[in-house]
């Protein structure tokens, strides 16, 4: 679990990014790129604690690989 409020904040910006990019029509390989560059930029400016951003790629993962966060709405409930 997250706690630190920037490393909060950045987990914020990824998934909401992630799901953006998967309703622009982005898969599952582009999305693992984009986090993947995502985290490395944060180890390259040393914006928050490396343990932190260890964290931050473990729960960012976890939500790249969990299905349901990326359904639509309308799919959920049956509608096409």
């Amino acid at each position: 679990m997250l706690q630190d409020t920037q490393t909060v904040r950045c987990y914020q910006r990824i998934t909401d990014a992630l799901v953006d990019q998967w309703n622009r029509g982005y898969r599952t390989d582009d999305l693992r790129l984009y986090l993947e560059g995502y985290l490395a930029a944060l180890r390259h400016t040393e914006a928050i604690e490396p343990f932190l951003i260890n964290r931050l790629e473990e729960e960012s993962s976890r939500f790249l690989h969990d299905p349901s966060n990326f359904a639509s709405p309308e799919s959920k409930f049956g509608y096409y």
